[in-house]
């Protein structure tokens, strides 16, 4: 992995994301002031922007620029918002801390957060139709808006949610824990990726196709990888608190099968993913420092 590439890719494309997301949502000062004001603190209270970045570095992939995804990486990073704010609310994960600081339902209030995830849900599908800033046609927008409604709904994200609440002081197998994560975090992984190709019309199939395995895995690795800084990270550092899967009763990777080979399982979808994209050039470069990222990162 080039680090110092990898480290300059990031924060141009946080930027850009950043940018583009204080561009999208409503100011502060428009009525209902206070959900404004939410929705402005659970979308640009900081973050990896992983999603956003996969959006930008599959782009570059297949040659798309990255103007061109703009508005699309903010659309999948308000759904990914609103997760996070649905999730930490107490009928759910019941999480006091994202990002190092307080969770949206406890710097406002609980009916606020509710919201706060139902605007930005609205949101990212009003941005992908009607933006004039995102220079795709209509055939383009409508295979994104398809792409993001799958993976965010009951077959994708917030069905796999569903199976994780109902999973909790259940024994699971790896199998079963594999099905809620390929929903629950992969999902959206791979319509992180999908967005570049549906830029791409003329993209052949075959390299849609890798393009998509490449995603699943490390949909899959990053999962994985959360489950161990679960279990091995510091609040200080990860920004959440650690040992809450625990404190749930969830069945995690580390859980069933021991931290070392949940190291391992993960690695092996990183060598998986970086298989998928042999027969790409060198644009598809910032995928490859992606995917090493995943398992290495400590946050």
């Amino acid at each position: 992995m080039n680090e110092p590439a990898l480290k300059a890719f990031l924060a141009e494309c946080q930027a850009r994301a950043e940018a583009t997301l204080e561009r999208l949502l409503p100011v502060a000062e428009t009525p209902p002031n206070r959900l404004h004001e939410a929705m402005r603190y659970a979308a640009l209270g900081g973050g990896k922007r992983i999603r956003p970045t996969l959006t930008y570095a599959a782009a570059r992939a297949v040659g798309v620029d990255a103007a061109t995804v703009d508005t699309a990486a903010a659309a999948l990073e308000m759904i990914h918002a609103y997760s996070l704010v649905h999730d930490d609310l107490p009928a759910m994960d019941d999480d006091d801390l994202r990002r190092g600081r307080p969770t949206c339902h406890k710097a406002f209030d609980d009916a606020t957060a509710i919201l706060v995830g139902d605007a930005l849900q609205t949101l990212a599908f009003q941005v992908l139709a009607s933006d004039p800033r995102l220079a795709v046609d209509d055939a383009a927008r409508i295979r994104m808006i398809d792409s993001l409604a799958r993976a965010s709904g009951s077959l994708g994200m917030v069905g796999g949610q569903a199976l994780d609440l109902e999973s909790e002081g259940r024994k699971l197998d790896l199998v079963m824990l594999e099905n809620i994560h390929i929903h629950k975090t992969g999902a959206l992984i791979r319509a992180s990726v999908n967005m570049a190709v549906c830029a791409k019309p003329d993209l052949p199939a075959d390299k849609a196709e890798r393009l998509d395995h490449y995603a699943k895995c490390i949909g899959l690795a990053f999962q994985i990888q959360d489950d161990l800084l679960d279990v091995e990270g510091d609040t200080s550092v990860i920004g959440k608190q650690s040992g809450a899967d625990a404190a749930h009763d969830k069945a995690t990777y580390p859980s069933l099968m021991g931290v070392g080979p949940a190291h391992e399982a993960a690695n092996d979808l990183i060598d998986e993913a970086l298989k998928s994209l042999q027969d790409f050039d060198e644009g598809s470069d910032p995928l490859r420092w992606i995917a090493e990222y995943i398992v290495k990162r400590d946050r």
